[in-house]
C-alpha cells in the first residue's frame, strides 16, 4: 500500500473491525487478546502495511485518554500563556486537558492525588505541590514538573532563570551604572523566583557592588506590585532600579509609580521577567526577560502524550534579555543585537 505510512491506528482498528486497545496489544504483544482476534488484527496489519506512529500507539495505550495540569491559580497572562500552549498539543492528539487549582486549598496534595487517577499523565507547576506528593504520583503515572524542578529523578521542563537575571542585572549595574537595586519577589514561594534572586544576587559580587540583603517579598499579581509602589513611596527614597521577579509585578509597580507623578526611567527604573504581551505595551516599554511561556507548556504535554513509549526527560529551555526603555535606554534591542521597536 503506497500511502500505509499514514494509516493511523484507529484506521486500522476499524479496517480490522476491532478496538483501538486491541491494534495496539497485538502490535506490542502486551495485554490479553483471543487468538481468534490476534489472527484477525494481524491479517489485517500485514494486508495493510500497518506501522503505529508515537502518536498513535501513546493513544492506544491511554487509559483515561485525559492528561491533568496543576496550577496554583489561573489568574493573569502568564498562566494563559501556559494554558493556551498545553491545551493546543493535547486537544490535538485527541485527548483532554483536565485543570485542578490548588489555591488557597490546605488539602492541594490529596486533590492532585485523587486526580491522579482519571488521567494518564500529570504536569504539575514548580512548588505546587510538595515533593513528597510529587514523587508518590510519579511511583503511579507519568510526571513532568512545569517550569521548576523536580524532585529526585521526576523531569521538569523550565526555563533558564538564574544567568538571565544575572545578565538584566548586570546591564543595570554597569551599563547604566547603578548601585541601589532592590528585588520584587519571594525566592521561597517558587523554584524560578529562587533562582532569579540567586542571578540578581551573583550579579552584584561579579561586579563588586553591595546589594540590599533581603528582597521585598510579593506574590506575582499586578495588584501585588500596585501595592509594593505603595509601600515603597511610603518609605522613601525610591531605589534607583526595582528588579521584579514577574511582568505583572513590575507591571503593577509601574502603574502604582506613575500614577503617584514618579517618572520611570528618570527618577527609578523598572524590570520584569516573562515577556508577556502587554511588557512591550506599556509606556515605558518594559525591559525584560523573554522565556518561552508557551513551548515551556507545549513541550510538556508533549512529553506526557508520548510517555508510554519515550519516557519524559527533563529540559532546559533558554531566555533572553530584552532591553527596552523602562531601564533607561534610548532605544529598545536585544541581546542578540537585532533592532526592536523603538518606543513611541
Amino acid at each position: 500500500m503506497s500511502n500505509s505510512h499514514r494509516m493511523t491506528v484507529r484506521e486500522m482498528a476499524r479496517l480490522a473491525g476491532v478496538s483501538v486497545a486491541t491494534v495496539s496489544r497485538v502490535f506490542n504483544g502486551t495485554g490479553q487478546v483471543s487468538e481468534e482476534m490476534r489472527q484477525r488484527v494481524l491479517e489485517s496489519i500485514k494486508a495493510h502495511g500497518y506501522q503505529p506512529d508515537h502518536r498513535g500507539r501513546a493513544l492506544a495505550a491511554r487509559r483515561h485518554n485525559a492528561i491533568g495540569l496543576v496550577f496554583p491559580g489561573l489568574a493573569g497572562p502568564y498562566f494563559g500563556e501556559l494554558i493556551q500552549g498545553f491545551e493546543l498539543e493535547v486537544v490535538q492528539s485527541q485527548a483532554a486537558v483536565h485543570i485542578l487549582c490548588t489555591h488557597m486549598r490546605s488539602d492541594s496534595d490529596e486533590q492532585v492525588i485523587e486526580m491522579a487517577r482519571r488521567v494518564d499523565g500529570l504536569a504539575v507547576l514548580g512548588g505546587t505541590v510538595s515533593d513528597d506528593a510529587v514523587l508518590r504520583l510519579a511511583g503511579a503515572l507519568p510526571v513532568v514538573v512545569l517550569a521548576g524542578k523536580g524532585p529526585g529523578a521526576v523531569p521538569s521542563i523550565r526555563a533558564e532563570n538564574h544567568d538571565a537575571m544575572r545578565a538584566l542585572t548586570t546591564h543595570l549595574l554597569e551599563t547604566h551604572g547603578l548601585r541601589d537595586l532592590i528585588f520584587v519577589g519571594s525566592p521561597d514561594g517558587s523554584p524560578d523566583i529562587s533562582e532569579r534572586w540567586d542571578g540578581f544576587r551573583a550579579a552584584h559580587r561579579d561586579t563588586g557592588r553591595a546589594q540590599r540583603r533581603r528582597p521585598v517579598r510579593a506574590a506575582l499579581r499586578q495588584e501585588d506590585g500596585v501595592q509594593v509602589a505603595t509601600q515603597l513611596l511610603k518609605r522613601g527614597p525610591l531605589p534607583q532600579a526595582i528588579v521584579c521577579a514577574n511582568d505583572e509585578t513590575a507591571l503593577g509597580v509601574l502603574v502604582g509609580l506613575l500614577g503617584a507623578g514618579v517618572r520611570v526611567p528618570e527618577d527609578v527604573v523598572i524590570t520584569g521577567f516573562d515577556d508577556v504581551q502587554m511588557a512591550g505595551l506599556v509606556a515605558p516599554a518594559l525591559t525584560t526577560v523573554r522565556q518561552p511561556i508557551r513551548e515551556l507548556a507545549a513541550e510538556t504535554a508533549r512529553q506526557l502524550l508520548r510517555a508510554s513509549t519515550d519516557p519524559p526527560q527533563s529540559r532546559l529551555l533558554p531566555t533572553e534579555l530584552v532591553i527596552r526603555r523602562s531601564c533607561g535606554c534610548a532605544g529598545a534591542r536585544n541581546t542578540t543585537g537585532d533592532p526592536a521597536r523603538r518606543d513611541p
